[in-house]
């Protein structure tokens, strides 16, 4: 099993967690939600980000990319604001063109949300953060209405 390490934002605990789990995780030390930050690629993809137990905020990208390299900052914090309820998953275009057609990523960063294995938010380029966050909110908040239904 894969794993990433993720610094708890409140404790400063080192933990080790999983990039696909039942749930969402939690600091071993303080048991705050910790923020879900993972890269996947062609032969993983569906696993990490498709059957996620929370939201998946999906961040195509590449390394060249300057507009890739300005959000990167902005989606990590968004991360960490909404840690336990939306897995940040970094798919690099470069090497994962199966994906980067499958979604027919045109301009990169292209940012999804995707919930229950779909794509229920869509969103290109890097816009500004206040945006950004104004965005993926909606998208949470629909997914918070669906849910109650």
């Amino acid at each position: 099993m894969t794993t990433v390490l993720i610094k708890c934002p409140q404790c400063g605990t080192t933990n080790r967690i999983p990039v696909v789990a039942a749930g969402h995780p939690r600091c071993g030390k303080c048991r705050r939600d910790l923020p879900w930050v993972v890269e996947a690629g062609d032969a993983d993809f569906a696993a990490v980000a498709e059957q996620s137990p929370v939201p998946a905020l999906v961040d195509f990208w590449a390394a060249w990319c300057g507009p890739c390299r300005m959000v990167s900052p902005v989606l990590a914090k968004l991360a960490q604001e909404r840690a336990g309820r939306v897995k940040l998953v970094k798919v690099d275009v470069d090497t994962s063109p199966a994906l980067s057609r499958r979604f027919d990523v045109q301009a990169i960063p292209t940012l999804l949300v995707i919930r229950d294995g779909k794509v229920v938010a869509r969103q290109a380029g890097a816009p500004p953060a206040a945006a950004l966050r104004s965005w993926l909110d909606a998208a949470l908040t629909d997914h918070s209405e669906e849910s109650r239904q």
